[in-house]
């Protein structure tokens, strides 16, 4: 107002058209923008979603009704279809005189004022039910200009409505207790009977919720409530509503409350997600894609396995299954119970974004695979490895069982989720390359650029979701095929189908070593919880601190993702995957198949099986102590006749032994084993190596130290050289060094026997970098 007073002023000193004409225009320009705030609120400008949903199951069985679209159940009702014992209970509760004043009574407000200087605080509110809907349509804290604010939206709604119609918006609001709103939706929930149908002991009661909907709960807080409804029905009798003898009778009446399940039966999380996506024009009837029997059937399990490891600190669990030749969403399980308050149990643990562990690593191989970086009988070095982290230590991923396996064929290493040389793959593939086929396969919620996940990447350093995984192993399931997942029947909406590297044998490659119980016996064992007595693929994944559990698996029929852990993200008491999630995965995929095994997965097209040696994946010779089948693509078959087996050689002796030949990168994880035919004979420095370069944050840092590690025959002391200078004289085969800039040759000697390389240390380039290791597991 005082702008507009300041451009009238200039109006009037300033006679020149220009001028004026500027000024007319913004005058007008401030006019049109403040008519929202200026103009009478109608019924129409706030009215409400009137239909409730209600959801059945694939079958035509009853799932719940869903009161909104959103978590919060709302049900709108004509002013004429509730009792009138709830209106007057309601007006008496909190507006007696409701007909008659306007937006504010001054009456009330007087005496408010006069109470809280009388009583120094607060001790009657002077809020109409007219300025209570002002606050209700734009909650907003309770300050000074905020007030001002409901006060000018109060009168805004007298302008626009009359009081029926500012008392039907009203009761339709009010907070009855959790996340249920209007009088109709509280009178379903709570008793079961609509609105119309409330009697003076049933109105009483609600009409006493929206003083304080949490305080006087009534699951939780029956006698607060009972105290308030006695406070009611006073007030009834005060303003001729009903008689003493009615008031007392109503409080005596007994009233019992509906479970708390709120008119839901099954699969409260997934009525509540998949009505936020329904459309508006939506019917008020939805078939969906669920199982009630299967449904029922898992939340039975869930609830069984979180009780068992209840001890281990596990509180939380969540399932999907869905088909995979449909892609129909057959169960949808996000929380041990929706409706347990104490456990966060309305938290969607399908939804929820959680550290995968190695449940992304088949992808991983899967894109190697299929770029030729790798091939099926490739082998990785799973040995002792270090990154240099700028700021922090030299950084040295570790598998579950905290060991190394030496040199691993690409089934071992993914079957056994062996995280090294998951890393040393996606050094090769690249992480944008392999961030962008993640985005392919839906993982939208990896947002983030290449560089704030790292290489860690692989091991589950990125937030993911079950709902995103089990997607994706649908995916794989279905070799590459891209097909909506359906939830509804029909569906409300339809994407085309995409493939993914159209026709590329790596899918099914990728299948087959996930389902190959003996390539995972290293870290699980030939007859684990995974092994299923029919074809099935699987994975596991635990993230950092054993946190959260994963397991998801498929088979020609179905895909079932498991998560086990807590919402509140506290660790489990050394809980993995596979003794967390896998049991839950168990029982479900062998219920699903309990009439009829599914069928055999086919084996990788164009591609045809030889045998190699089990260690170095090349053709056998007579060296080769174990001999083992794998596939290979047809034009690299020329490579596996003409380059057969070298790691091994037969040493001659009283008995047959044999003799690794493994390229210097194995010398460490060689010194590690208790066998001596794989101890070096000959002096040398394991770590580091020559040309290796390392990061500190400043010339005066001296929180980081480099180990020295040294192998052979140490049959004397030991002596280390620095640049040409004595550094110490030591008889153990490690050593602590103070890393510092500049150019190093490290020098060991033992008699006649020495090793020397060359090492660099520069200062770390001045930004933020996220590496993105976790220490994921199995």
């Amino acid at each position: 107002m005082v702008l507009v007073r300041l451009i009238k002023k200039q109006l009037w000193q300033d006679r020149s058209n220009k001028t004026r004409l500027i000024l007319v225009i913004v005058l007008l320009c401030l006019t049109v923008r403040s008519l929202p705030y200026l103009a009478p609120i109608s019924p129409r400008d706030i009215e409400q979603d009137r239909r409730a949903i209600e959801f059945s199951d694939r079958n035509g069985l009853p799932l719940g009704t869903i009161l909104s679209r959103d978590r919060n159940h709302t049900a709108v009702v004509p002013l004429d279809r509730v009792s009138p014992h709830f209106k007057n209970a309601i007006l008496a509760a909190e507006d007696g005189r409701f007909y008659h004043h306007g937006a504010l009574e001054m009456e009330a407000i007087v005496r408010a004022i006069f109470l809280a200087i009388q009583h120094k605080k607060i001790v009657s509110g002077a809020s109409t039910i007219t300025m209570q809907l002002a606050r209700m349509l734009e909650p907003a804290p309770r300050t000074l200009p905020n007030k001002i604010e409901e006060i000018w939206r109060s009168w805004r709604l007298v302008a626009g409505m009359s009081k029926d119609e500012i008392l039907h918006a009203y009761i339709n609001r009010l907070p009855m207790g959790g996340n249920i709103y209007g009088v109709e939706a509280a009178s379903r929930v709570y008793f079961g009977t609509p609105a119309a149908e409330l009697n003076i002991a049933r109105s009483s009661l609600l009409a006493a919720l929206p003083n304080n909907p949490t305080y006087f709960n009534p699951y939780y807080n029956w006698e607060r409530l009972k105290q308030r409804q006695k406070y009611v029905l006073d007030r009834m009798v005060e303003d001729g509503y009903i008689t003493r003898t009615q008031a007392d009778l109503a409080y005596a009446e007994e009233i019992t409350l509906q479970p708390r399940q709120q008119g839901i039966i099954a699969a409260p999380h997934f009525l509540f997600w998949l009505a936020d996506r329904l459309p508006q024009d939506r019917p008020p009837q939805i078939r969906t894609t669920i199982d009630r029997s299967l449904q029922q059937f898992v939340e039975t399990q869930v609830k069984d396995i979180v009780r068992t490891l209840a001890p281990q600190n596990v509180s939380q669990a969540a399932v999907v299954v869905i088909d995979n030749r449909t892609g129909e969403i057959l169960a949808y399980v996000g929380s041990v119970d929706y409706f347990a308050r104490g456990e966060l149990g309305r938290n969607d643990g399908v939804q929820s974004l959680r550290q995968p562990g190695s449940t992304l690593k088949p992808f991983l191989y899967q894109l190697a695979l299929e770029k030729r970086i790798i091939r099926p009988n490739t082998v990785l070095a799973d040995v002792p490895t270090y990154y240099a982290i700028p700021g922090a230590k030299l950084y040295s991923p570790t598998d579950y069982s905290e060991t190394f396996a030496g040199p691993v064929r690409v089934r071992i290493a993914l079957a056994n989720s062996l995280n090294i040389p998951a890393v040393r793959v996606l050094e090769r593939v690249g992480v944008d390359k392999f961030l962008d086929r993640l985005h392919e396969l839906g993982f939208a919620n990896l947002d983030r650029a290449p560089e704030y996940y790292g290489l860690g990447l692989s091991l589950g350093s990125g937030e993911v979701s079950l709902w995103e995984l089990a997607r994706a192993y649908r995916i794989l399931a279905r070799e590459g095929k891209i097909t909506p997942t359906i939830t509804t029947i029909p569906q409300f909406s339809e994407s085309g189908t995409q493939n993914l590297s159209k026709n590329s044998p790596t899918w099914g490659l990728i299948t087959d070593m996930l389902r190959d119980r003996h390539a995972r016996a290293l870290a699980f064992g030939v007859d684990s919880v995974l092994n299923l007595p029919f074809p099935v693929a699987v994975k596991t994944g635990t993230s950092s601190n054993y946190r959260d559990t994963w397991t998801v698996g498929y088979t020609t029929d179905y895909t079932v993702a498991t998560w086990v852990g807590n919402f509140d993200g506290k660790p489990m008491k050394q809980v993995s995957g596979v003794v967390g999630a896998a049991p839950l995965w168990q029982r479900i995929m062998l219920h699903l198949h309990q009439d009829s095994e599914p069928s055999a997965f086919f084996p990788p097209s164009r591609m045809v099986q030889r045998p190699i040696c089990a260690l170095s994946g090349l053709k056998p010779t007579s060296a080769c102590p174990s001999v083992v089948q794998e596939y290979f693509y047809r034009e690299d078959l020329k490579d596996y006749e003409n380059n057969p087996d070298t790691f091994y050689e037969i040493v001659e002796g009283k008995s047959t032994q044999y003799r690794l030949n493994l390229p210097p990168e194995y010398d460490e994880w060689l010194a590690m084993q208790q066998r001596s035919t794989f101890i070096p004979s000959q002096l040398q420095i394991l770590f580091p190596r020559d040309g290796d370069r390392f990061l500190i944050d400043s010339e005066g840092d001296t929180t980081s130290q480099l180990e020295f590690k040294i192998a052979g025959a140490l049959e004397s002391p030991l002596e280390l050289w620095l640049n040409g200078k004595k550094l110490a004289t030591n008889s153990s085969n490690s050593f602590f060094w103070d890393l510092r800039p500049g150019q190093w040759t490290l020098e060991v000697k033992n008699g006649r026997d020495s090793d020397r390389l060359t090492f660099f240390v520069e200062l770390a380039p001045n930004r933020a970098t996220r590496w993105g290791f976790s220490s994921a597991t199995p």
